[in-house]
């Protein structure tokens, strides 16, 4: 799908809405002042938080964006597209009959998907025109998950299929970034490499700044 805020490349933040929302909006602001591109509300929700809850932090989210003119994707909860103005959706697997979620959502959104070693979710992603693909994990990673280990020929092997931009995530910092030379990608996806920063907006800049060495 297209809308007027193209995914071209550069920091992609996934927010964990289980902080304190003071705290993370305190966290998200400052990242947004070091340049982040993207934020992604990662669905990792406490166990006891309503809706009108949850809706209050994607308002306060998508106000914050809104002053920096950075989009907001939701992770799975597409449902929510119908009836808020969220910029897109991020797909942990291939959803359940894509055509008839489009159809629902009844306008143009953002969308991206996680790839692991299966080359097939990229040709699925190409077929059915997504904006971004992610993969995950590239390191070790608590936040990740279950997520594989991706092998950087499977990022090499992308490249060549797809000119989709694509994302590496999983365990990434400022430190081990050097060690992704020479793999062709767009953009990094962070979520306690910011977050969990003592200055999310250096931590930010000092991604983009080993960003640029590393991406082509």
């Amino acid at each position: 799908m297209r809308t007027s805020k193209k995914i071209t490349g550069g920091i992609y933040l996934v927010i964990d809405p289980s902080i304190k929302k003071q705290t993370l909006l305190k966290k998200v602001k400052a990242a947004l002042e070091g340049g982040t591109g993207i934020l992604q509300i990662w669905n990792h929700w406490p166990d006891s938080i309503n809706l009108s809850e949850k809706l209050d932090i994607i308002d306060s989210v998508m106000l914050l964006a809104e002053e920096f003119d950075v989009p907001v994707i939701i992770n799975e909860e597409w449902r929510l597209l119908k009836n808020i103005s969220l910029h897109g959706v991020h797909f942990d697997s291939i959803p359940d009959n894509y055509t008839q979620l489009k159809s629902e959502v009844n306008r143009e959104f953002i969308a991206g998907i996680t790839c692991g070693n299966d080359i097939n979710i990229l040709h699925w992603a190409e077929k059915n025109h997504l904006d971004y693909i992610s993969f995950c994990s590239m390191f070790p990673s608590r936040s990740a998950g279950n997520c594989e280990i991706v092998r950087p020929e499977t990022v090499r092997k992308a490249k060549k299929i797809t000119q989709i931009p694509i994302f590496l995530s999983g365990g990434i910092t400022v430190g081990n970034m050097e060690s992704l030379n020479g793999l062709d990608f767009d953009g990094i996806a962070v979520i306690s490499g910011i977050l969990n920063a003592e200055s999310p907006e250096k931590s930010t800049s000092g991604y983009i700044q080993e960003l640029k060495k590393v991406a082509r």
